[in-house]
């Protein structure tokens, strides 16, 4: 009873916090947005950061704006978790009006380290213990001239699409109350996606920037895990996990303001700044002149088909690569399925005990959590006899694969695991050199954004980026299309698994109508670059077919 009310205390402290930094602000924030203010938003990065370096604009200006728009995002979304305008400010007045990211704010997930504020994500015995110390990261942003101004929101242990806590409360989709903006990454999101924010960064360890980037319409690259900065940021859900590395990677409006930042944080040699991260510069890719170009394209995984929308935008793009002459192929590669087995056991090899670790009693935990470690906690005979069950009675194999690997590694089990992934990731290599391929393209996610509380159904439904991440390949996502209620319906079909099945209960058309519908392309190991060249040609493609994606717009 002590832990419960010391939760429900930690929650209300925490919100009680916000709020009142959010009131304290100047009377200028809370006011409507002027024409002028609406021009400044309207700049992409390069031309606010120029204007900046050019002494046409002042940092302070540009902090005022975005941090009306960025509360007005937050009452509409819930999207914000710290609030750091009173000490932005003080940044903007000394911030380095000569760097790559002159006077540009930036939004940040909440788990990401600034000094004398929390990173609670969302657990609540978090609250209160600030943070000593700037992350590798927000060092390089303050050198490069950069103005980190808010922080977002992020499900409970961060391991869920939905973007849900008891600290912060709820994050909605912009485009859409009653859906989710995508997780663990769904506050920079739907943050982004409302204009609150141009730049952000988030992490990614089965798909948390790649989905919440398709569920809500922004922009992304998932770096590979050595590729952009990571150290410092010391509260995690699942500290020292490297079986699935985690990637920090940065989110954005469009990809112009993507590709800017991409570039802004190359020039800064982060490697300085983070040992961990490889010494590659920016390398100048252009591919826009290039017939030549061999894309590989993933309709299937075996595990979830793609939804009717998904597949529609995913087969625009590849309509729109071939009339161009690239050539354009499917594929049969090594067993996604066989990915997400590996992927899953990896992230989850403690058995789940480490995310749930910091959790006071009676604390809110995100439904799909709380159905795997249902199933991580079952004895491993009974998940024997189940996975008998699906496999011969239900004729099942894919669910009984998955059933019967779920449960809590030994060392000597992990460590097989590892090589297995070693294996599998040979396997992969050795594939693309075969088939020559450029790309690969697929589809973010199986469906667009889920409901509230979808992914109690829907968690196994990650394959599509979860295989990226135990490859450690770069992969990007863009927006290209919406779902049309009179286009997108769902045909009658019988699901092919347990995991098919959970994915397809909430997906209707009707209701999702105008939800935003994404694309990803996937790129070898630490080829951000490339990935981003790629996305550009498709991007380009579709704009000359007058398939145009217009990023949300709301006062």
């Amino acid at each position: 009873m002590f832990s419960y009310l010391a939760h429900r205390r930690s929650c209300r402290v925490k919100q009680q916090e916000r709020n009142e930094r959010i009131q304290r602000l100047s009377p200028v924030y809370h006011t409507a947005l002027s024409e002028a203010d609406k021009s400044i938003l309207a700049k992409p990065v390069s031309e606010i950061v120029a204007s900046v370096q050019a002494g046409e604009l002042s940092p302070s200006d540009v902090l005022v704006v975005y941090g009306k728009k960025a509360l007005k995002a937050h009452a509409a979304t819930n999207c914000l978790t710290e609030v750091l305008i009173p000490s932005a400010e003080e940044w903007a007045k000394t911030c380095d009006t000569n760097g790559p990211l002159a006077g540009m704010p930036v939004s940040l997930k909440d788990e990401i380290s600034i000094a004398g504020f929390d990173a609670c994500i969302g657990y609540s015995a978090w609250v209160g213990k600030t943070i000593k110390t700037d992350s590798a990261l927000v060092k390089l942003l303050r050198d490069a001239g950069a103005v980190p101004f808010v922080k977002t929101n992020v499900p409970v242990t961060m391991l869920s699409f939905e973007a849900a806590n008891e600290v912060f409360g709820t994050t909605t989709n912009p485009h859409s109350k009653d859906y989710a903006p995508g997780g663990s990454s769904g506050g920079e999101a739907a943050l982004l996606a409302y204009g609150g924010s141009r730049i952000g960064v988030g992490s990614d360890v089965a798909g948390s920037v790649r989905v919440p980037s398709h569920y809500s319409g922004t922009y992304t690259v998932k770096a590979s895990s050595r590729r952009f900065l990571k150290a410092g940021n010391s509260n995690s859900s699942i500290p020292g996990e490297e079986g699935v590395p985690v990637a920090f990677s940065p989110m954005a409006r469009t990809l112009e303001d993507l590709e800017t930042f991409w570039r802004a944080v190359m020039s800064m040699k982060p490697w300085q700044y983070d040992d961990s991260v490889l010494p590659i510069p920016w390398r100048e890719i252009d591919l826009s002149a290039t017939k030549s170009l061999r894309w590989g394209v993933l309709w299937d995984d075996g595990v979830v088909i793609p939804s009717p929308v998904c597949r529609r935008a995913l087969q625009e793009v590849v309509d729109v690569l071939q009339a161009d002459g690239h050539e354009v192929v499917p594929i049969n590669p090594p067993s996604p399925y066989e990915g997400l087995r590996l992927a899953s056991q990896l992230l989850y090899a403690d058995g789940g005990k480490m995310c749930i670790k910091p959790m006071r009693y009676g604390e809110f935990n995100d439904p799909g959590v709380i159905q795997a470690l249902a199933m991580f906690r079952t004895p491993r005979f009974v998940k024997r006899l189940y996975a008998w069950y699906l496999r011969h009675i239900r004729g099942d194999e894919v669910y009984a694969g998955l059933v019967e690997d779920w449960s809590e590694k030994t060392i000597p089990e992990y460590l097989m695991l590892v090589s297995q992934r070693d294996s599998y990731r040979e396997r992969w290599h050795q594939f693309l050199q075969d088939q020559a391929l450029d790309f690969v393209i697929t589809v973010p996610n199986a469906h667009p954004a889920v409901p509230h509380g979808g992914i109690k159904d829907g968690w196994k439904s990650c394959g599509y980026t979860f295989l990226w991440n135990l490859l450690d390949y770069s992969a990007g996502v863009l927006p290209v299309t919406h779902v049309d209620q009179a286009k997108d319906a769902l045909p009658a079909f019988k699901p092919r698994n347990a995991i098919e099945r959970g994915a397809y209960k909430t997906y209707d058309a009707r209701k999702m109508h105008g939800l935003p519908v994404g694309v990803q392309v996937i790129g070898r190991r630490v080829e951000e670059e490339k990935v981003l060249e790629g996305m550009k040609i498709i991007q380009r493609l579709l704009n000359q077919q007058g398939n145009v994606y217009i990023p949300l717009e709301l006062d």
